[in-house]
């Protein structure tokens, strides 16, 4: 084998050793830096940080759109980072079970993201800053026809934007 062709397939196999075999992710949250450097999961102020300790995601109930006590707390914690990072827009994706029609899942997306803002926004975070977006089963996290993959997919996600000033 010439020197081109083993530089060749050296670089093709360090460009596939850099891609990802993860399945779609819609939090929107990108990790830069190492371990406890800025970006990551160490860092109170990084989406990461969001992401993993305050969480991204409430679930609801069946054909349901209001907040249980658990998912009010994990919106409180965001509207205590939120105010903390206050560089820092969301986009609150409203997501459905495979269950129902699409016009009717959407229409319940949207009212779960919503739900979702005005919790944020009776905790003093400005609506300017929340914008929502309804996928309705388009996007589902399981895909399966059990109660345990419907529960995952019944969920309002809140997806950070901005915050790279400086």
């Amino acid at each position: 084998m010439s020197g081109f062709k083993k530089a060749f397939v050296l670089v093709a196999a360090l460009g596939l050793s850099a891609c990802s075999n993860t399945s779609w992710d819609d939090t929107g949250a990108g990790g830069a830096g190492g371990p406890g450097g800025i970006g990551s999961n160490l860092d109170p102020a990084s989406p990461a940080y969001f992401q993993e300790t305050i969480g991204d995601r409430v679930l609801f109930l069946v054909d349901q759109s209001s907040l249980n006590p658990t998912a009010e707390a994990i919106l409180q914690g965001q509207a205590r980072w939120l105010t903390a990072n206050p560089d820092y827009t969301v986009t609150i994706q409203g997501h459905a079970d495979e269950q129902g029609t699409r016009i009717y899942n959407l229409a319940l997306g949207e009212r779960r993201a919503n739900s979702a803002r005005e919790y944020l926004i009776s905790q003093g975070i400005a609506g300017s800053r929340i914008q929502v977006v309804s996928y309705g089963k388009e996007r589902p996290l399981e895909i399966c026809s059990a109660e345990s993959c419907y529960a995952k997919n019944r969920r309002a996600v809140t997806v950070l934007a901005g915050g790279l000033t400086g």
